[in-house]
């Protein structure tokens, strides 16, 4: 099967619109490598049978495609609200409360039970993605928060609240975010999201739970909270990926900090070599016309030229009318700006190796393999690995030239198509490294990837045997 092979990988939510086989199969044809189950969306059988399609199409066509199971996390919501909507007016009062009730001019339901213990006066309430704004004048600490409504307009029923000054004490792993957890973990996705992350203690929680169940998957911390920022540094170092999730964040902070907070999450996360995903609204004109705006285009070619390591679709492939016309025009976009320039200093971060890292040595002989095989013109880096160290390390250099993953692990195949410019390979002959090097560089020249004169770089563990200690590199021509 013909595959287009982004370098920034492509994330694509599941909905209605892309659930068909044929449909996410032209999909991921077209560039999709992740697929995202949204638990904020859908029923529990529902995406178990996408889970199964993506397994079908994985088998049947020998692609790696993963699974990105988005945690629905402490989402506070409002309850119903009468005659479908209520019309705030800028400088009336209304009372917020704890109180089941269906909502009118005085008074509507919030689901957070705590609401009136942790709210402050004069801090700010956000309703509907920011549409509607509330100041805090009295909490009775009980049941009931007064509130001036700064910005009014129409409310309708279940929209959700935002408090960016409020510090929120409800778990980051709610009762419903666990029974989905273990359903995904039950059928093995890659990769789990954790929504409204804090701080680091909440990856832990939720990597606890998902040790105790021996999995391999990993965690992307989704970045959307004032306090997460605050906490940026710990959170990257505890988890094993992140997600700039645009549409909280912009809402919690001022829409003008989101650039730049953007651009220094895919900093520092290229530096501690996690990936990281770019979302929301990337290409939302979409969701009802075959063709982006120019804005939004320059949104896409900018999240790849911070380095983003994936750019991601919400209703665009969920709900969308051109689940697949979307994913063409991504991928052209991202295909164009990589082929244009190349904006990435590979030997930036190898000069800040940190010496005091138990991984060392193994990260010097990754930058050693990037180094040399910018400056030998090669066609490739071609790496083992068990655990995925190596290929996430290799990736974070943002190298030249195509990174090949070779891997008895099967799981971490698909995790990988998350990560740029990586693609994998299953291979578990480890009989010698000399017999390991000239299997899979053969194995890439009947893939017709490489061939006869190419330079490649070889990286892998001495002895072949060995898991984790990446000591060893080779410049190879292939014969």
């Amino acid at each position: 099967m013909k595959l287009y092979y982004n370098r920034t990988k492509i994330v694509a939510t599941m909905g209605p619109a892309s659930a068909p086989k044929d449909i996410l199969l032209s999909m991921v044809k077209a560039g999709v490598n992740v697929c995202r189950l949204n638990f904020s969306h859908g029923k529990t059988e529902d995406h178990k049978k996408v889970i199964e399609t993506i397994r079908e199409i994985n088998e049947q066509y020998k692609t790696n495609v993963a699974i990105l199971a988005d945690l629905q996390g402490p989402k506070i919501r409002i309850g119903l609200v009468k005659d479908g909507g209520i019309h705030l007016i800028n400088g009336t009062r209304i009372n917020i409360t704890t109180n089941e009730c269906i909502g009118d001019d005085n008074q509507i339901y919030i689901t957070y039970e705590t609401f009136p213990q942790d709210v402050k006066t004069n801090e700010i309430i956000l309703l509907d993605d920011g549409k509607i704004q509330m100041r805090v004048l009295e909490t009775n600490r009980k049941d009931t928060v007064i509130c001036e409504v700064l910005h009014g307009g129409i409310l309708t029923s279940r929209k959700g609240v935002n408090l960016p000054n409020t510090k929120v004490s409800i778990p980051s792993l709610t009762e419903e975010d666990l029974v989905n957890l273990h359903f995904a973990l039950d059928n093995d996705v890659e990769w789990i999201g954790l929504s409204f992350v804090r701080d680091a203690g909440d990856i832990t929680e939720l990597k606890r739970v998902i040790n105790s169940r021996n999995s391999a998957a990993r965690v992307i911390a989704k970045i959307e909270k004032p306090e997460a920022i605050d906490n940026i540094d710990a959170i990257i170092a505890a988890t094993d990926g992140v997600m700039v999730a645009r549409g909280d964040l912009g809402v919690e902070m001022p829409l003008e900090q989101v650039p730049l907070l953007q651009k220094m999450i895919a900093r520092k996360c290229r530096a501690a070599s996690k990936p990281v995903i770019v979302a929301t609204q990337m290409l939302e004109s979409m969701i009802t016309t075959p063709r982006p705006t120019r804005a939004e285009v320059n949104d896409v070619a900018n999240s790849v030229l911070d380095g983003a390591d994936a750019v991601m679709l919400s209703g665009e492939t969920s709900v969308g009318e051109f689940p697949l016309i979307v994913i063409e025009t991504m991928a052209k976009i991202v295909r164009d700006v990589e082929e244009f320039g190349y904006p990435f200093n590979t030997t930036q971060k190898q000069d800040n190796l940190d010496t005091n890292s138990p991984n060392y040595l193994s990260d010097a002989v990754c930058g050693s393999a990037v180094y040399l095989a910018e400056h030998t013109n090669a066609v490739g880096i071609v790496a083992m690995t068990t655990s995925g160290y190596t290929a996430f390390e290799i990736s974070s250099y943002r190298p030249k030239a195509s990174t090949y993953i070779f891997t008895s692990n099967r799981q971490l195949l698909n995790a990988l198509s998350l990560v740029w410019g990586v693609r994998a390979f299953y291979y578990d002959q480890l009989e010698s490294t000399d017999k390991t090097i000239s299997d899979v560089n053969g194995m890439l020249k009947t893939e017709k990837l490489i061939q006869s004169g190419d330079v490649v770089i070889n990286t892998a563990s001495v002895p072949i045997v060995t898991q984790g200690k990446t000591n060893m590199l080779k410049v190879s021509v292939v014969e």
